[in-house]
């Protein structure tokens, strides 16, 4: 048991599953060919299926930095604390933006926070950054983004100019994106009581396609796809800090995504799901993506677009890019007959060039994540434990 929720420690699964055999069984009934399980593993899966059956509960007394990681603590916090509270059926299935219904209309509403350090960064900054984060949470749940609310933290201070060229970049970005800042809220704060500056958004799109995104629509043959590079954003903070002694010329990908997620919604009406690859990374989403459908997820290691300079800085750290926020990418779950459809339209965006399909939704394990690795060896991808990331968002 970890200290965050209760959920098992992913050391243990990874020794007993290295001990299976990786040789294909006969296929399975959807056609397709399926690791073998042995009886080790059986026990470990019946284990894990036991773990996540207990009610989520925070076991530690204070907040830690690891119950903003994206990772199991943050999962353990938001249904043991925030669920709980507040729990019905629009909160329920945790997508990034609710759907809610006002008179005829279909309409998505999303919040987020930014506490991103430093302020200024390659490629962008906390303003963009906060626009372009909400309107993708809009986009991602299919909806159409529209109006936008600001509402800013600032420290006793903190310099105006500063604060002019972040609300310049806001509103460059939400021209860019075709939306609307249009209400806000100011408070400032005694020197020593924020970082600056923060800023929390909320957005308000509408939803105008007939059939609903979620990733608990996921079904076992169906393609997961990543629209770009993993993990620049999360580096590229990491490295603007200037305490890793660390240089490479990498910038973040933030950007609003409403073009791309359009492009692709026209050219397969049956997307199932759609997540933007923020905190926690892509292992995170495919981790959603498992528990949620109540599925398996295989990818594949060397499917999985990585920059040199992402993959050679990661390397250096010791972190895992699938762990690393992007701010600009996105993960689709498509009918596998529909996957390259799929690519070429986000192909034919610019923000979507350099998109793979990485991997497929397996009828199990169910709520596993499995990536074959590029010695051809198969391991766990779990959700984050503790805090290895520094605030990138």
């Amino acid at each position: 048991m970890t200290a965050d929720g209760g959920q098992p420690d992913s050391g243990w699964i990874a020794d007993a599953l290295r001990e299976h055999d990786h040789a294909e069984r006969p296929e399975a009934s959807d056609g397709r060919p399926q690791l073998p399980v042995t009886d080790r593993e059986q026990q470990v899966l019946d284990r894990i299926d036991r773990a996540r059956a207990r009610r989520p509960r925070v076991r530690e007394e204070r907040i830690t930095m690891s119950h903003g990681s994206g990772g199991k603590a943050t999962q353990t916090l938001i249904e043991a604390v925030f669920l709980e509270a507040f729990r019905n059926p629009l909160l329920e299935p945790l997508e990034d933006a609710a759907e809610l219904r006002v008179g005829g209309a279909r309409l998505a509403l999303t919040t987020d926070s930014y506490v991103v350090s430093p302020l200024f960064f390659p490629g962008g900054d906390i303003g963009d950054l906060a626009v372009n984060g909400t309107v993708n949470d809009l986009s991602v749940a299919g909806a159409t983004p529209m109006y936008l609310s600001a509402g800013f933290i600032l420290e006793e201070g903190f310099p105006v100019a500063d604060l002019t060229r972040i609300a310049a970049s806001m509103r460059d970005a939400a021209a860019a994106a075709g939306v609307c800042i249009v209400t806000g809220d100011t408070k400032v704060v005694q020197r020593g009581k924020a970082d600056g500056c923060y800023i929390n958004t909320a957005g308000v799109g509408l939803i105008d396609r007939d059939s609903a995104l979620g990733v608990a629509r996921a079904q076992p043959g169906d393609a997961i796809i990543v629209s770009g590079p993993i993990g620049d954003h999360g580096v590229t903070i990491m490295l603007a800090r200037g305490e890793l002694g660390i240089e490479a010329d990498i910038r973040s990908d933030t950007a609003p995504l409403n073009g791309l997620v359009a492009a692709l919604l026209y050219a397969v009406p049956g997307v199932r799901a759609m997540r933007d690859a923020t905190r926690g990374g892509v292992a995170t989403i495919l981790n959603e993506i498992a528990r949620a459908a109540e599925t398996g997820v295989l990818v594949r290691e060397a499917d999985i677009p990585v920059r040199p300079e992402v993959r050679g800085a990661c390397e250096l750290l010791g972190i895992d890019p699938m762990y690393v926020a992007c701010e600009g990418r996105l993960v689709a779950v498509v009918p596998g007959d529909s996957a390259d459809e799929a690519v070429r339209a986000l192909r034919g965006h610019p923000l979507g060039a350099e998109s793979a399909v990485i991997g497929e939704v397996t009828a199990g394990p169910r709520g596993l994540v499995q990536l074959k690795t590029a010695f051809g060896g198969t391991r766990i991808v779990d959700l984050l434990v503790g805090d290895p990331l520094p605030r990138i968002c």
